[in-house]
């Protein structure tokens, strides 16, 4: 049976690849994206596709934007069977030497940004009788991970705040679900490496991080093979609460749960070559 499904975040990357996946099983797709060229030719691709869809160009910190977006996606379909909240931005930097105003900018995307998709379309869910609110996390909203302090608290937020959502909203027949990937095959991680500067105690542990993290992108899933997983678990009646998209990330996040902490980061730093 044809849905209608939300996604933030869709010009690029995992997003845009579900979209598209989407429209070509015969679902209809309403997002939107900050980045206006992407919207543009997705539409096309999509309209290729035959699908049905809403894109429109906007930001995720702009509220009442969102609300409005919201409006236009009811009154042109009634119901949404799912919300799947993808925007996100990364952020990779020693802790010592984080701009703060930029960690807030990531706090506000990532974490708010997702609050707010899902607050919008809340009402509508419940009073429909059910949905699916879907956030897209990361292996670091479970396994901390050195360099991304600012992007682990941000998925580590997630969780937590949908864990805890989880509670209210399901006597309303509304599930929700996290993703969990790791690695994926695109360009996110080259975008967010960031080298400290000469002369930063830091430089040299980061630089090894950023090489061994470029170099398991290379045999990471794809954005189409991750698109694939992630469709899966959008069209499921009853999706599990955590969700991976590797086995190497179902391993890890089975390790993170029965080993001591201080194993786990032992295993950790050798992994990715930060060991001092």
């Amino acid at each position: 049976m044809a849905q209608t499904v939300v996604i933030t975040g869709l010009a690029d990357g995992m997003g845009r690849e579900v979209a598209k996946l989407l429209a070509a099983s015969g679902d209809s797709v309403a997002g939107f994206d900050v980045d206006e060229e992407g919207i543009v030719s997705l539409r096309k691709e999509l309209s290729n596709l035959g699908g049905e869809h809403l894109l429109v160009t906007l930001d995720i910190t702009d509220r009442p934007g969102v609300l409005r977006f919201r409006d236009q996606v009811l009154n042109k379909y009634r119901k949404v069977d799912t919300v799947l909240s993808n925007v996100g931005i990364g952020f990779f930097d020693p802790f010592e030497e984080v701009d703060l105003d930029k960690a807030l900018k990531c706090l506000e995307i990532n974490v708010i940004g997702t609050a707010a998709i899902f607050q919008a379309f809340l009402p509508a869910l419940r009073k429909q009788g059910g949905g699916k609110l879907i956030a897209m996390s990361s292996l670091v909203g479970q396994i901390p991970f050195p360099f991304e302090s600012i992007y682990t608290a941000s998925k580590f937020a997630i969780e937590g705040m949908v864990d805890a959502l989880r509670l209210e909203v399901e006597p309303f027949g509304i599930r929700v679900a996290l993703i969990e990937p790791s690695q994926v095959s695109t360009k996110f991680a080259a975008k967010i490496h960031h080298l400290p500067p000469e002369g930063s105690p830091y430089r040299d542990r980061a630089k090894r991080f950023i090489d061994k993290d470029n170099e398991l992108i290379k045999t990471a899933p794809t954005p189409i093979e991750a698109a694939r997983k992630i469709v899966k678990i959008v069209k499921s009646e009853k999706p599990k609460l955590h969700n991976q998209l590797a086995f190497r990330d179902t391993f890890f996040m089975f390790l993170n749960k029965v080993l001591p902490v201080s194993v786990r980061d032992s295993i950790l730093v050798n992994f990715m070559d930060i060991k001092t």
